[in-house]
């Protein structure tokens, strides 16, 4: 069974592969359907992202606490915004907080073509998304 999320590498070969933004769309979906669901107990207010249309769950905890490694996991009632959130756990998860506050999802998604295919409504919940996991990277880095 291949290792899921697949990595940002992977994500950006398969994308670099395909012809169009229906593709891309496609894909993403296929990404969504894989997307283990949230255990009941982590779909709580508190993982609630606010500021996204769909309704997501976040949900991080330190898998390493002398490194601050986080896990994150997530779901959503939306097919596609579970695609993106594949796509987030491949870049984000499994990383220090360090990392986390150092990286740029933004231009990840940029280099996947993402950025200018996705409404403004999906792209305001994909900068939620990545606020939320960067509010809670100073958490953790705080806390180290």
């Amino acid at each position: 069974m291949p290792k899921f999320p697949p990595t940002v590498d992977e994500f950006i070969e398969e994308f670099d592969e395909l012809e169009d933004c229906d593709e891309r769309y496609d894909l993403i979906i296929d990404f969504g359907r894989e997307l283990p669901p949230l255990d009941p107990s982590e779909r709580t207010a508190d993982n609630l992202v606010e500021e996204c249309m769909s309704t997501v769950w976040l949900s991080t905890r330190l898998i390493d606490q002398e490194n601050r490694i986080v896990e994150v996991k997530a779901d959503s009632d939306s097919i596609i915004v579970k695609g993106l959130i594949v796509i987030l756990l491949a870049h984000y998860s499994g990383k220090s907080a360090k990392e986390i506050l150092d990286s740029d999802a933004i231009a990840l998604f940029a280099r996947l073509g993402l950025n200018q295919h996705l409404s403004p409504q999906r792209r305001n919940g994909l900068f939620a998304m990545v606020k939320r996991l960067k509010q809670l990277a100073v958490e953790y880095a705080a806390n180290g």
